[in-house]
Protein backbone atom coordinates (compact mmCIF):
# COMPACT_ATOMS: atom_id res chain seq x y z
CA UNK A 1 0.00 0.00 0.00
CA UNK A 2 2.81 2.43 0.90
CA UNK A 3 4.52 1.69 -2.42
CA UNK A 4 1.30 2.45 -4.26
CA UNK A 5 0.93 5.78 -2.45
CA UNK A 6 4.56 6.69 -3.16
CA UNK A 7 4.17 5.72 -6.81
CA UNK A 8 0.99 7.77 -7.13
CA UNK A 9 2.72 10.72 -5.49
CA UNK A 10 5.70 10.46 -7.83
CA UNK A 11 3.41 10.26 -10.85
CA UNK A 12 1.50 13.28 -9.61
CA UNK A 13 4.75 15.25 -9.30
CA UNK A 14 5.54 14.49 -12.93
CA UNK A 15 2.10 15.55 -14.12
CA UNK A 16 1.52 18.53 -11.83
CA UNK A 17 1.78 22.00 -13.24
CA UNK A 18 2.85 20.90 -16.71
CA UNK A 19 3.45 23.93 -18.95
CA UNK A 20 0.70 24.35 -21.49
CA UNK A 21 -1.98 22.70 -19.37
CA UNK A 22 -5.27 24.52 -19.58
CA UNK A 23 -6.67 25.70 -16.27
CA UNK A 24 -9.72 23.72 -15.21
CA UNK A 25 -12.54 24.90 -13.01
CA UNK A 26 -12.54 23.79 -9.39
CA UNK A 27 -14.97 20.90 -9.11
CA UNK A 28 -18.08 21.93 -7.17
CA UNK A 29 -18.68 20.31 -3.81
CA UNK A 30 -21.10 20.47 -0.92
CA UNK A 31 -19.68 18.65 2.11
CA UNK A 32 -20.29 18.46 5.87
CA UNK A 33 -17.80 19.88 8.34
CA UNK A 34 -16.00 17.38 10.56
CA UNK A 35 -17.02 19.27 13.69
CA UNK A 36 -20.74 19.96 13.71
CA UNK A 37 -21.77 18.60 10.32
CA UNK A 38 -22.82 21.92 8.78
CA UNK A 39 -22.71 21.70 5.00
CA UNK A 40 -20.20 23.96 3.21
CA UNK A 41 -20.41 24.46 -0.55
CA UNK A 42 -17.61 25.40 -2.89
CA UNK A 43 -19.68 28.45 -3.87
CA UNK A 44 -18.78 29.90 -0.46
CA UNK A 45 -15.31 30.62 -1.83
CA UNK A 46 -16.32 32.33 -5.07
CA UNK A 47 -13.92 35.22 -5.80
CA UNK A 48 -11.31 34.00 -3.33
CA UNK A 49 -8.01 32.21 -3.82
CA UNK A 50 -8.28 28.81 -2.15
CA UNK A 51 -5.90 26.03 -1.20
CA UNK A 52 -7.87 22.77 -1.14
CA UNK A 53 -5.92 20.09 0.68
CA UNK A 54 -6.90 16.42 0.88
CA UNK A 55 -5.58 14.80 4.06
CA UNK A 56 -6.13 12.03 6.61
CA UNK A 57 -5.65 11.87 10.36
CA UNK A 58 -3.42 8.79 9.98
CA UNK A 59 -1.03 10.54 7.55
CA UNK A 60 2.17 11.84 9.25
CA UNK A 61 2.96 14.29 6.42
CA UNK A 62 -0.57 15.67 6.61
CA UNK A 63 -0.24 16.28 10.34
CA UNK A 64 3.11 18.01 9.83
CA UNK A 65 1.49 20.42 7.35
CA UNK A 66 -1.15 21.67 9.79
CA UNK A 67 0.98 24.44 11.40
CA UNK A 68 1.97 25.76 7.94
CA UNK A 69 -1.65 25.74 6.75
CA UNK A 70 -2.76 27.59 9.88
CA UNK A 71 -0.03 30.19 9.32
CA UNK A 72 -0.98 30.63 5.65
CA UNK A 73 -4.63 31.10 6.60
CA UNK A 74 -3.67 33.73 9.19
CA UNK A 75 -1.20 35.47 6.88
CA UNK A 76 -3.35 35.68 3.74
CA UNK A 77 -6.94 35.31 5.00
CA UNK A 78 -7.68 39.03 5.02
CA UNK A 79 -6.48 39.28 1.42
CA UNK A 80 -9.15 36.93 0.10
CA UNK A 81 -7.41 33.59 0.62
CA UNK A 82 -8.76 30.47 2.33
CA UNK A 83 -7.42 27.05 3.23
CA UNK A 84 -10.03 24.28 3.04
CA UNK A 85 -9.11 20.78 4.20
CA UNK A 86 -10.97 17.74 2.89
CA UNK A 87 -10.59 14.65 5.03
CA UNK A 88 -10.54 11.26 3.34
CA UNK A 89 -10.75 9.41 6.67
CA UNK A 90 -13.17 6.50 6.35
CA UNK A 91 -13.72 6.09 10.09
CA UNK A 92 -16.14 9.00 10.34
CA UNK A 93 -16.05 12.59 11.44
CA UNK A 94 -15.41 12.00 15.17
CA UNK A 95 -11.67 11.32 14.79
CA UNK A 96 -11.31 14.26 12.42
CA UNK A 97 -13.21 16.56 14.80
CA UNK A 98 -10.86 15.51 17.64
CA UNK A 99 -7.86 16.43 15.48
CA UNK A 100 -9.42 19.81 14.61
CA UNK A 101 -9.80 20.55 18.31
CA UNK A 102 -6.44 19.14 19.46
CA UNK A 103 -4.45 20.88 16.71
CA UNK A 104 -6.39 24.14 16.98
CA UNK A 105 -7.16 24.11 13.26
CA UNK A 106 -8.47 27.51 12.20
CA UNK A 107 -9.60 26.69 8.67
CA UNK A 108 -12.64 24.66 7.55
CA UNK A 109 -12.23 20.89 7.68
CA UNK A 110 -14.78 19.01 5.60
CA UNK A 111 -15.49 15.33 5.14
CA UNK A 112 -14.73 14.39 1.52
CA UNK A 113 -16.68 11.70 -0.25
CA UNK A 114 -15.70 9.44 -3.14
CA UNK A 115 -17.33 11.77 -5.63
CA UNK A 116 -15.19 14.68 -4.47
CA UNK A 117 -11.93 12.72 -4.67
CA UNK A 118 -12.97 11.54 -8.14
CA UNK A 119 -13.91 15.04 -9.29
CA UNK A 120 -10.51 16.38 -8.23
CA UNK A 121 -8.78 13.88 -10.52
CA UNK A 122 -9.04 10.66 -8.52
CA UNK A 123 -7.02 11.73 -5.50
CA UNK A 124 -5.32 8.56 -4.25
CA UNK A 125 -2.45 9.88 -2.15
CA UNK A 126 -2.45 12.31 0.75
CA UNK A 127 -1.59 15.01 1.22
CA UNK A 128 -2.62 16.30 -2.19
CA UNK A 129 -3.47 19.97 -2.54
CA UNK A 130 -4.85 22.24 -5.24
CA UNK A 131 -4.41 26.00 -5.54
CA UNK A 132 -7.49 27.70 -6.94
CA UNK A 133 -7.30 31.27 -8.29
CA UNK A 134 -9.94 33.97 -7.73
CA UNK A 135 -11.62 32.97 -11.01
CA UNK A 136 -12.24 29.48 -9.62
CA UNK A 137 -9.64 27.67 -11.74
CA UNK A 138 -7.15 25.10 -10.51
CA UNK A 139 -3.74 26.60 -11.23
CA UNK A 140 -1.46 24.23 -9.28
CA UNK A 141 -1.54 20.69 -7.98
CA UNK A 142 0.76 19.74 -5.11
CA UNK A 143 1.21 15.99 -4.69
CA UNK A 144 2.70 15.45 -1.27
CA UNK A 145 3.81 17.98 1.33
CA UNK A 146 5.13 21.28 -0.03
CA UNK A 147 7.56 23.76 1.53
CA UNK A 148 5.96 26.88 2.95
CA UNK A 149 8.12 29.13 0.78
CA UNK A 150 6.74 27.53 -2.41
CA UNK A 151 3.15 27.82 -1.17
CA UNK A 152 3.68 31.47 -0.17
CA UNK A 153 5.09 32.30 -3.60
CA UNK A 154 2.22 30.60 -5.42
CA UNK A 155 -0.45 32.10 -3.15
CA UNK A 156 0.97 35.60 -3.60
CA UNK A 157 0.81 35.07 -7.38
CA UNK A 158 -2.94 34.39 -7.31
CA UNK A 159 -3.93 37.12 -4.86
Amino acid sequence: MKRMILLATALGVLLAGHPGQAAVAMPPFSLPTAAGGQVVASETYRGQAVLITFFATWCPSCLQEIPTLKQLQAQYGKQGFAVVALSVDEGGAAAVARLVEQAGITYPVLMADRGTTRDFGNVVAVPTSFLINRSGHVVKKYPGPMPRTLLERDIAAVL
